[in-house]
């Protein structure tokens, strides 16, 4: 069964939170600005509200989660942490005597009450929501860009996730007491997950056995993250494998196995809104869907800025039919051409040919490719292959043997004369500088959240890290605005 409301229960001692949780706490400032009823309305239907034991209701666990997230705790941490934290309580609705919940109940309630595809969007949204009311979002500007989070797993297997989390462990124990090296279980022998798993198992109980290990919290932590990778990771084995990973590029040569999360941001710094793909994905393909879902947020778009990325042919032309400047500098092998530097072929203005090198020119010339396509179409411009047989110049100009020779120029659309007429404008360069702005978010989401690496396996779970990451980031924002 299921209470409609989130409710306190009547304690002698409730006056303590008055007391010990500051008025500029921001936990307080949380409770007062968010109405999470919004939470019961979106989960309601995954209880059952006629049979059963009261639940522990899903705005009470949503807050945990929260909690989870704002100080980047483990489950079992997290649980330790209310035990004796006041305000972690007051922000929970709880009486300071209230018993907590078990850890395990939070990693239920995420793959089973959690899963919702429109969780990211729902919480996004809230936030923006709240941002418009409180008169704390003004600009009509939305700045894009996409951060990459690596995979948990990083392209290593189980076992290898599970020996680098116990050698941690052991390490941290090594350096309290050098004598337990003689009670550890013997390494395994085998390399694979279900000797691993034992053996982990064993490593645990052996240092559950001595209390005065697990109270140090170096070792309290580490041990606790291990226990949940076990748990929560490993409960099928091989679920720990993370299939939707992908390999993306971040520079021409770095890359990194993760997921990508496209981001669109106002200028006051607020996310309002968000898409979460595989690592290989391109952003320009994200645009429209970011502006789109900008839009049913509540947010008037009149501007977007971001890098070169979203420059392509299709954004200038979907910007146009919508109405809104795209701040995006051109890749340059729109704007400069794509030709090599030996290659110096010149165009003669009065023939309407090019001429090669050697001074020969061009005998005709051929439109190729199709008109109001996504690919621009190319003029190629055929030479007489006979002189260039015999050229002097022909190292690096012509291929021996090949039976024609040509040099293409790609012609620009009518999109892409326009945007560079705008790119070279003053409004563009001055309005191109606010980009920086979601740099810094990026940031603040990866060093701040944990949003570095993933929390767990899988696209879905990476949405759930994703929508917790971007509320929260979301509400702090508007309290530091606000104050």
């Amino acid at each position: 069964m299921l209470d409609h409301q989130l409710s306190m229960n009547v304690s002698q001692y409730e006056g303590l939170y008055d007391v010990i949780v500051p008025q500029d706490h921001l936990l307080r400032k949380i409770n007062n600005l968010v109405d999470f009823s919004f939470i019961y309305e979106e989960l309601k239907d995954k209880y059952c509200h006629t049979n059963g034991r009261n639940a522990i209701h899903p705005i009470r666990l949503f807050k945990y989660l929260l909690l989870k997230t704002i100080y980047t705790l483990s489950d079992v941490d997290l649980i330790e942490r209310t035990k004796v934290d006041m305000s972690f309580k007051f922000f929970l609705e709880m009486a300071p005597e209230d018993a907590v919940i078990d850890p395990s109940l939070l990693a239920y309630f995420r793959r089973k009450r959690l899963k919702d595809e429109n969780l990211l969007d729902l919480l996004i949204m809230k936030t923006v929501e709240i941002a418009l009311e409180k008169g704390v979002i003004k600009s009509k500007s939305v700045i894009m860009d996409a951060t990459h989070t690596k995979s948990r797993y990083n392209q290593t297997s189980p076992e290898e996730v599970l020996r680098n989390r116990s050698k941690k462990v052991r390490k941290m124990v090594y350096s309290i007491d050098e004598t337990m090296k003689e009670k550890f279980p013997a390494k395994p022998t085998e390399n694979t997950i279900e000797a691993e798993l034992d053996y982990t198992q064993k490593l645990v109980e052996t240092i559950e056995k001595e209390p005065k290990l697990t109270e140090f919290p170096k070792v309290k932590e580490p041990l606790n993250l291990l226990k949940e990778t076990v748990e929560d990771d490993l409960m099928y084995l091989q679920e720990s494998a993370d299939p939707d990973a992908r390999i993306g590029h971040k520079t021409a040569d770095s890359s990194f196995f993760g997921y990508k999360t496209h981001l669109a941001m106002v200028e006051e710094r607020i996310i309002t809104a968000a898409t979460i793909t595989t690592g290989e994905k391109t952003d320009g393909k994200e645009l429209p869907t970011l502006v789109e879902k900008s839009k049913e947020a509540g947010i008037e778009v009149k501007e977007v800025i971001g890098d070169a990325a979203y420059s392509e042919k299709q954004n200038l032309k979907y910007a146009n039919e919508h109405e809104f400047e795209l701040i995006s500098k051109l890749n340059l092998h729109v704007s400069h051409g794509a030709r090599k530097n030996e290659e110096k072929f010149e165009f003669n203005k009065d023939a309407g040919m090019y001429v090669c090198p050697a001074g020969h020119m061009a005998i005709r010339k051929a439109r190729q490719g199709k008109k109001n396509h996504s690919h621009n179409q190319v003029n190629t411009y055929y030479f007489d292959v006979d002189k260039c047989k015999r050229c002097p110049f022909q190292e690096g100009c012509y291929k021996s043997g090949a039976k024609t020779k040509s040099y293409s120029v790609s012609i620009k659309s009518e999109e892409h004369t326009k945007q560079l007429e705008f790119q070279n404008s003053e409004r563009f360069k001055e309005r191109a500088k606010e980009r920086y702005k979601i740099e810094a978010k990026n940031s603040e989401l990866k060093h701040r959240h944990g949003y570095e690496v993933a929390s767990s396996s899988g696209l879905e779970g990476m949405c759930l890290q994703g929508a917790m990451t971007i509320f929260t980031a979301n509400i702090k924002r508007i309290i530091k605005l606000m104050d």
